[in-house]
């Protein structure tokens, strides 16, 4: 068998070396890219798939666990009574006291169910089991109020009857 050999006449020269002829035909590409996709939007193809509602993305494959350096993840997996999945975590908790919130738990997980970006940044609690972040957390639609969740209860508080039982130790009348 014979290869064929094609050979390429290079031009050297200040042209070929400051690169001008392939910068110009970069920007030609990429304003007539730009335009396209200002005017034309019919052309780009974007697909949004949507999430099911409440669904889990965690398939329980331990890679946040391995990965978190103060081991403060624990999972427990089990089969799923849908076929189409392979598993499903039983038990999923993250001990808040533990974590050091560096993140590599976000950054391992393939299916993106572990998230720093919630908005639910208060850590001022008052008991300890108020501190485990739950399978139910992981959902996508997650609403405090549907679940009886102790993280965001407020039953271990104490809760004064009047302003005297309140303040035991105050000195005078407050200011109203």
């Amino acid at each position: 068998m014979e290869l064929k050999v094609k050979q390429v006449n290079r031009l050297d020269g200040a042209r070929e070396a400051l690169y001008l002829p392939a910068l110009f035909v970069g920007f030609r590409l990429t304003i007539k890219h730009f335009w396209r996709n200002l005017f034309g939007s019919r052309d780009v193809v974007t697909i949004n798939y949507p999430r099911e509602n409440g669904f889990l993305s965690c398939v329980a494959c331990y890679m946040c666990e391995t990965v978190c350096p103060s081991k403060c993840i624990h999972i427990e997996a089990g089969e799923h009574p849908d076929l189409s999945v392979e598993k499903y975590p039983v038990v999923f908790n993250i001990d808040e006291l533990r974590c050091v919130f560096c993140g590599l738990c976000v950054e391992a997980c393939p299916k993106d169910a572990i998230r720093m970006d919630t908005g639910v940044i208060s850590m001022a609690y008052t008991s300890r089991q108020t501190f485990d972040f739950t399978r139910d957390l992981l959902r996508d639609n997650y609403d405090p109020k549907a679940h009886s969740n102790p993280k965001y209860e407020d039953s271990d508080l104490p809760s004064p009857a009047n302003q005297q039982e309140a303040l035991p130790n105050s000195q005078g009348v407050p200011a109203s």
